[in-house]
């Protein structure tokens, strides 16, 4: 019997909650939705590092990224040693081509060959990073292929015309009509490319990585998704600022580095609307590849995978993006469906990023010549579930179950612990007031650094904690990071 395809299909920055499947009341993603009824989507799914570069290390390598990159920050080479997944099915005979944003560093300069770790083929839209280091006038072809494209058809230079930095977060809408968004680029080079696979190498399988770069900021949908949610009426964030004083000392600090506190309270609802309207926009994408799929007779023998590599705070208390432990950034969505795979409609189960090439490696008979962090969920459970963010002196550390989540900083040695079933909101740290239940994972989590060989948290035989950092960390709220360009 020939083995199934594997379709990759990844967000940047999308949150667990803002897919119907997983309980999402107002948000229109019919085509993920019916992902999931033709499979699984994992309800408590993590990501083991909620920032980019490290998440999709994970991706690839099944490891955690002190392993796989030897950095907990948005940096790190993925390591020569590791199992790596396009060259790992490459190598099992599949054909082996990405689309959209990889974010493998570092960047390669032009005329050199690009880092793929692996992909025979892959057609780069990096949001403008590589362009941004290596020409940031964007006069230079062969650099990014989204941006060589935008010049073909006319709208060259216009993908920030908006004047909307890379992370600020003050929507708007794309200067580039709908049919050129980078979002629909993605999904018509990934049919481009699938359709060509098909019909110049039949009968061998594929494995295509689709990568979105979006709802990551700007919030820009083409029109009209810019308006496809109305602000007054999607739910406004959780929480608020002021309960961050108890809580990670290095987030409390970023609203006014980024410009979030002078963003008035429309002003998110407005930027939550244009975050939902490009994830309807995706959706819609999504639902093209697919389509290709079905149209092809391949959709039945395809194993499709979609996730992200993290969330988005959104608003929620008072704050946005990623790198925290909150469940808007740690939590992601994935959504399994294929040969294989269960029709199970929800799961509970505590997985993750590590996870998805040990599953698609027990799924499609392409087993891993050793062993990785990630468990193949078809398979296997685990009653614990640990994620890892940044460097000294700023680690964090989250480890939880099904019902409670606890959260380790080195920066002051601050600990939350959080009822997911009671408090879904995490509005209530109760680290302080149930301290055996948060000693008793506060234990876990140094047996699981430990016996994995995270030592940059200990200090001789405890955690460390980094007091004289806090200043640094005021310092912070000078930097003005908003309006990075790339």
């Amino acid at each position: 019997m020939a083995r199934p395809n594997v379709l990759l299909i990844t967000a940047d920055h999308m949150r667990n909650d803002a897919v119907g499947a997983n309980g999402n009341p107002f948000i229109r993603t019919p085509n993920l939705d019916a992902l999931a009824r033709r499979g699984v989507t994992f309800t408590h799914a993590s990501t083991p590092n909620p920032i980019c570069v490290p998440g999709r290390a994970c991706i690839t390598t099944g490891n955690y990224s002190h392993k796989c990159t030897g950095h907990k920050n948005n940096s790190g080479r993925i390591r020569d040693d590791q199992i790596k997944i396009a060259e790992h099915f490459a190598g099992a005979g599949y054909w082996s081509c990405a689309v959209g944003k990889l974010h493998y560093v570092p960047y390669a300069p032009p005329g050199q060959p690009r880092l793929v770790h692996g992909f025979q083929h892959w057609e780069a839209c990096e949001s403008g990073r590589m362009i941004g280091q290596f020409d940031p006038t964007g006069r230079q072809r062969g650099i990014e292929d989204y941006h060589d494209y935008l010049r073909d058809v006319g709208w060259g230079g216009y993908q920030r015309a908006h004047g909307i930095g890379n992370n600020d977060v003050h929507a708007g809408p794309s200067a580039v009509p709908a049919e050129h968004h980078e979002e629909a680029w993605v999904a018509s080079r990934s049919i481009a490319n699938l359709e060509q696979h098909l019909r110049e190498r039949p009968g061998q399988p594929f494995f295509m990585w689709s990568s979105f770069a979006k709802p990551h900021s700007p919030y820009d949908p083409p029109e009209p998704y810019n308006r496809a949610y109305d602000p007054r009426e999607i739910p406004p964030p959780v929480g608020s600022l002021d309960l961050l004083a108890d809580r990670d000392p290095l987030l409390r600090h970023w609203p006014v580095a980024y410009g979030w506190d002078k963003l008035s309270p429309e002003g998110v609802q407005y930027s939550r609307a244009h975050y939902f309207g490009m994830v309807t926009f995706q959706d819609e994408q999504i639902g093209r590849i697919v389509a290709c799929l079905e149209q092809a007779g391949q959709l039945d023998n395809t194993i499709i995978v979609y996730t992200s590599d993290h969330g988005d705070l959104l608003g929620d208390f008072g704050c946005f993006f990623k790198c925290n432990m909150f469940h808007g950034s740690l939590g992601i969505p994935l959504i399994m469906a294929g040969p294989g795979i269960a029709t199970t409609g929800q799961s509970d189960a505590l997985v993750g990023l590590q996870d998805i090439l040990p599953t698609l490696a027990g799924l499609t008979g392409c087993p891993l010549p050793r062993d990785v962090d990630g468990i193949d969920v078809t398979s296997a459970t685990r009653g614990l579930y640990v994620s890892q963010s940044l460097g000294a002196p700023h680690q964090r550390y989250m480890i939880r179950n099904k019902q409670y989540k606890f959260v380790y900083h080195e920066l002051g040695g601050v600990e939350e612990l959080y009822d997911g079933v009671e408090d879904p909101h995490e509005l209530r740290n109760l680290a302080y007031e149930d301290r055996a239940l948060a000693l008793a994972f506060r234990s876990a989590l140094m047996h699981w650094c430990r016996e994995n060989g995270d030592e940059e948290i200990f200090d001789g035989d405890g955690l460390k904690v980094s007091d004289e950092a806090l200043a640094e960390v005021k310092e912070f709220e000078g930097r003005r990071m908003g309006w990075r360009w790339y």
